[in-house]
């Protein structure tokens, strides 16, 4: 008996699936430029090495069975995987990354984001073209990854992540050694808290003390490795973590805490008044954000095509000021 492994080429799926498609072994020998006699042979031979029968013998067409149906779908599903692979293969030959993973911090606007993939996986004509026959984009896998303060560069040092967007620069956060880093801009913080939250009441200026009194909501660091980052917290004051800023905004619209908030991502809310803006002693500077790359020695350009395009993205004034304002509609940004 043939070795199922042996039978089980491209070539015998191939032959399944235009035998049911032209449903005869006449039809189908003829468009393979084989005698009927050769198609019998060969299903034969599968039928053996699998202990089954493909075709039912009482029909006067090629009429699969049900095992028969089964081998088409998965051989199908095979054939597709095969072209897959060989087209990624190519692509990689011509400079475009198999896959490419970008960390980005929880508070860089998701709409845009999305928006940018949408573009990236549109892309044809060009350097696109002739890395996928026909004009059908790069074929570079995308996996986006949601990252809190230092969590975000940690992913890019790591090697977890190829590119990371909104990592906090300044001077008391030096890059990792061996990374490349460009600026986005500022994003202005400010106080928050719920119409009915006691400290909504407050006139002037609330002082530390008086924000001692009630609970802070803040957003843990996803830092696994390098020191978690803590801001605008008070030594001893009540906290309730939460995993993401938009967490953090839903625990202050319920009245569950008060903190700074990012203003791009709090304005809606803001101006529909469920939350109330409040002036403290200790106003927030705004926080500088960039993105980054891990660098090319030398200083050279990145070498896969997929990175130097959200790069050159990354370069346009709009598109890094949108990353940090336009946050109104976005869409929920999970791990991938």
């Amino acid at each position: 008996m043939p070795d199922a492994r042996n039978v089980l080429t491209p070539e015998a799926l191939a032959m399944m699936d235009v035998i049911a498609r032209t449903g005869s072994f006449a039809a189908a020998a003829r468009e393979l430029g084989k005698v009927p006699s050769a198609l019998t042979y060969n299903v034969r031979q599968l039928e053996d090495a699998l202990d089954v029968l493909l075709f039912d013998r009482r029909s006067r067409q090629a009429k699969l069975t049900a095992a028969g149906e089964e081998l088409l779908n998965e051989g199908r599903r095979l054939l597709d995987q095969i072209d897959a692979v060989a087209n990624r293969v190519k692509r990689v030959a011509t400079g475009w990354e198999t896959e490419l993973t970008i960390a980005v911090d929880g508070v860089m606007s998701r709409l845009i984001m999305f928006e940018l993939c949408e573009a990236f996986f549109a892309l044809k004509g060009g350097a696109a073209d002739a890395a996928a026959p026909g004009g059908s984009g790069p074929g570079t896998r995308l996996r986006l990854r949601t990252e809190v303060l230092a969590g975000t560069w940690e992913a890019l040092s790591s090697g977890q992540a190829d590119l990371a967007i909104g990592v906090r620069i300044g001077p008391d956060a030096a890059p990792p050694p061996g990374t490349q880093v460009r600026p986005l801009g500022e994003m202005a913080f400010v106080f928050a808290v719920a119409p009915h939250h006691p400290l909504a009441a407050h006139d002037g200026p609330i002082p530390e003390n008086e924000l001692l009194r009630h609970r802070a909501v803040a957003v843990a660091d996803s830092a696994q490795r390098l020191a978690p980052v803590t801001v605008n917290l008070l030594p001893g004051q009540d906290v309730f973590t939460v995993a993401s800023t938009q967490a953090k905004i839903e625990a202050q619209l319920r009245c569950l805490g008060c903190g700074y908030l990012p203003e791009p991502l709090a304005r809606e809310h803001i101006a529909a008044g469920r939350l109330v803006v409040k002036p403290t002693h200790r106003e927030p500077q705004p926080a500088r954000f960039g993105y980054a790359w891990r660098g090319v020695e030398g200083g050279g350009p990145p070498g896969g095509l997929a990175l130097r395009w959200w790069l050159q993205q990354l370069e346009s004034p709009t598109t890094r000021r949108a990353l940090i304002e336009w946050h109104a509609g976005a869409m929920a940004l999970g791990d991938t």
